[in-house]
């Protein structure tokens, strides 16, 4: 078992940038054989696992390693992207209602890069719960700044569909 380093970390990035060479199977075990140079109860190779398995279409396996992963104290930008994944994750396994929770509280959280991945996964949960006004909301506000006009009259927009 090793500790996390550069070479570690570039051999993962390496993995993801071929996933689509890769059968799931064999994908999932070469991450799962990356994960295990870790030490066992490592929240980044759970993570890892978590990621591999969401990203070959099993969301249900996916879901117990980000919690794990979670748990076990992940931090930084991976435990961000382990609070939009598994919310995702679980609005796909039908349990939006918990997806909301989660991506509600993350969005009160802070503030990053990834704001507007947890907007949208949380407007798609939205949807899901039957909330689709307060879902557009989130997805316009989310867009509003990225518009070369109207940013401002977007934002007052998004407001309005939830007032």
């Amino acid at each position: 078992m090793t500790e996390i380093t550069a070479d570690w970390e570039s051999r993962v990035a390496r993995a993801w940038a071929a996933l689509d060479d890769h059968a799931p199977d064999e994908f999932v075990r070469l991450i799962g054989d990356l994960a295990a140079e870790l030490p066992a109860d490592s929240a980044v190779g759970l993570f890892e696992r978590a990621c591999a398995w969401d990203s070959t279409g099993h969301s249900d396996k996916a879901v117990p390693l980000y919690r794990r992963a979670l748990e076990v104290g992940l931090t930084g930008i991976r435990r961000r992207r382990a609070v939009i994944q598994m919310s995702s994750s679980l609005r796909n396994i039908g349990r939006a209602q918990e997806s909301v929770a989660l991506l509600t509280a993350e969005r009160a959280a802070g503030s990053d890069e990834l704001d507007d991945a947890v907007a949208a996964t949380l407007a798609l949960a939205l949807v899901d719960v039957g909330r689709e006004r307060e879902a557009v909301s989130v997805a316009v506000a989310a867009l509003a700044p990225h518009l070369p006009r109207y940013q401002r009259s977007m934002a007052n927009y998004a407001r309005l569909l939830i007032s």
